[in-house]
């Protein structure tokens, strides 16, 4: 009897988990590797004309598309954020994709080049999902052109497993999620990384009109009583070993 119970409980926690899961999205992000300029307007063209047309027709109405505000002329890159409803929605995508008529057709030129012309170095895949305290994607209320706009893709690794769920933690309960909301940071997304070549780790990405603005920003957030109340709270200390920054700038065609 006291096994069954036990198995009971579990079963339970796991339903409760999965049914969390299901409201809070997941994200991937896809991160194209380019050698030369030929490659990448050849992306570009994949992206625009084929990619996002067939998200969209898969119900994914909004992923983002972007490039480093400085490039790296030695590794060309392209950033693609897409949301997704369930992983289960994540697994089924080629298959998807590979049923739209029009995807094939507009893609040609992408899916189908030769092994020794092909259109990147490499693809890189971070598979993410959503802090609770931000279960869905949310696109930026920016007024800026795009060309101007900075977007802010940050990286926070911890020492440990258990330091990350603090760090989690501190965006979710102790509502690091707000203070950036109040300071109106446009944040497109908060989520852990729960597959990719960095963890344990969680990313977020927040947004600017311009690099003025971006900077006015976070002088605000140092200076925020309650940004500066709770970094000074002993429980959250030590949880962020490694921290990167990515200044990126949406392309024309993204929908974010």
């Amino acid at each position: 009897m006291k096994i069954y119970s036990t198995l009971l409980m579990a079963l339970l926690v796991l339903c409760s988990v999965t049914l969390t899961a299901k409201e809070r999205q997941f994200y991937q992000i896809k991160i194209y590797h380019l050698k030369t300029k030929e490659q990448e307007a050849l992306v570009d063209n994949y992206l625009e004309k084929a990619f996002l047309p067939a998200l969209h027709q898969a119900g994914i109405k909004q992923a983002g598309v972007f490039k480093p505000v400085t490039p790296d002329t030695a590794d060309l890159r392209i950033y693609v954020l897409i949301p997704f409803q369930s992983l289960e929605q994540f697994v089924n995508l080629d298959k998807t994709l590979a049923s739209n008529k029009a995807f094939s057709a507009n893609g040609k030129d992408y899916t189908d080049a030769a092994w020794n012309n092909i259109p990147y170095t490499r693809i890189e895949s971070i598979l993410l999902q959503a802090f609770p305290g931000m279960p869905v994607l949310e696109a930026p209320s920016l007024t800026a052109p795009k060309q101007e706009r900075v977007y802010e893709l940050r990286s926070y690794e911890s020492p440990s497993e258990k330091y990350h769920i603090n760090k989690v933690k501190m965006f979710n309960t102790g509502d690091e999620i707000g203070i950036f909301r109040n300071l109106h940071f446009n944040a497109v997304f908060y989520a852990t990384v729960i597959s990719g070549s960095r963890m344990p780790n969680l990313m977020y990405m927040t947004t600017f009109n311009n690099k003025e603005d971006r900077d006015a920003h976070w002088k605000a957030f140092s200076a925020d009583p309650k940004w500066k109340a709770l970094s000074a709270m002993e429980e959250y200390s030590h949880n962020v070993s490694k921290s990167d920054i990515l200044f990126l700038r949406p392309t024309d065609y993204s929908d974010l």
